[in-house]
Parts: structure tokens; sequence; C-alpha cells
């Protein structure tokens, strides 16, 4: 089994930065891609960002590409997403995901990760 744990959020103004990191425990040789999702109140939990193993491809979301990073230090089993230029919009609670393997197609979907961490709050105002 894997344990994710992330951290990081806090709340900021809008324009600031935050770096939010996960870290796995566990059975982390079952981990290959990890992802960020978010999910506000009212609103459905949405893919952020997807990195594969060995972080030779990312994807990001349209409402946070050129804003956010995804990026993973497999030596320290940690994952990251560093948050620029943050937004009242960008507010919800943060999840990290991982699952051996997802299709490159399908990083934004939630069924596709059998890990979740607890999630972090992340509020921008």
């Amino acid at each position: 089994h894997v344990q994710l744990v992330e951290s990081g959020g806090e709340s900021v103004q809008a324009g600031g930065s935050l770096r939010l990191s996960c870290v796995a425990s566990g059975a982390t040789q079952d981990i290959g891609c990890m992802g960020w999702f978010r999910q506000a109140p009212g609103k459905e939990r949405e893919g952020v960002a997807s990195i594969s193993s060995g972080s030779f491809t990312t994807y990001h979301a349209d409402s946070v590409k050129g804003r956010f990073t995804i990026s993973r230090d497999n030596a320290k089993n940690t994952l990251y997403l560093q948050m620029n230029s943050l937004k009242p919009e960008d507010t919800a609670m943060y999840y990290c995901a991982a699952d051996p393997w997802v299709y490159g197609g399908r990083w934004f979907l939630k069924d596709e990760y059998n890990y979740w961490g607890q999630g972090t709050q992340v509020t921008v105002s």
C-alpha cells in the first residue's frame, strides 16, 4: 500500500506563490504516474497536473498553464507543485494522487489513480 501526505497549503494573496509537496511512503515501487488534483466547495475534483515516473512527460490543465509547474524527486519520493501568480479561483483543497500507470490521454481523470492523499488547503484572496 502507498501513503501520500501533502503539505504546503496556506492562505495567500492574489499574485502570490506557493509550493505544495507530497511525500510518498510504503510500497513506493508501485508508484509510476503522479498528479495533483483540486476540489473547490460544490465542485467536482479536477486534474491540475500530472507527471510520468521518470519526469519525461508532464501535463498541466489549461487553467494553470504558465503559472503552475509539476515536478518530482524520486530519490526523495516527493512530488511538488510550484504555483505562481495565484488567483482567487485557485482556492481549493489540493490532493496528491498516484498510480502504477496512467494513460497520458486520461491523466486528468480521478478514477485513473488508486492512491490519494488527504489534501492540503490553498486559499487565495
